[in-house]
């Protein structure tokens, strides 16, 4: 049997600064989820030996209703020179969305995707 599949674009070119959260998304037919957050605006460049500085972070957030919302647990880290991050999440309830936190002072456009499996 062929498992069942979705991707759903939760932001397109949306520039994010400070705290964000995404556009929730009801997955209680899927059993696991991947989140991707890719950057748009080109990136930084960098000293290639200096540690990547973290541009966003963002964490998988669970709700039963779509309307109160916990942090499941699991993080992504996109870093300045980073194109882009994922985070996976199995056994997540009924709806998902990431919330986090550019670095102040940034900005960040992005797309984020979330693509779920049976």
């Amino acid at each position: 049997m062929m498992r069942r599949s979705a991707t759903a674009v939760l932001e397109r070119n949306v520039t994010w600064s400070g705290e964000f959260a995404t556009e929730p998304w009801e997955a209680a037919w899927a059993g696991e989820a991947m989140f991707f957050v890719r950057r748009l605006d080109g990136l930084i460049a960098s000293d290639p030996s200096a540690v990547p500085a973290p541009l966003l972070s963002a964490r998988v957030q669970l709700s039963p209703d779509g309307i109160r919302w916990i942090d499941e647990g699991c993080s992504l880290v996109l870093n300045a020179d980073d194109e882009m991050a994922f985070v996976r999440v199995r056994e997540f309830g009924g709806w998902l969305r990431l919330a986090g936190t550019v670095r102040p002072g940034e900005t960040a456009k992005v797309i984020a995707y979330l693509s779920l499996k049976e």
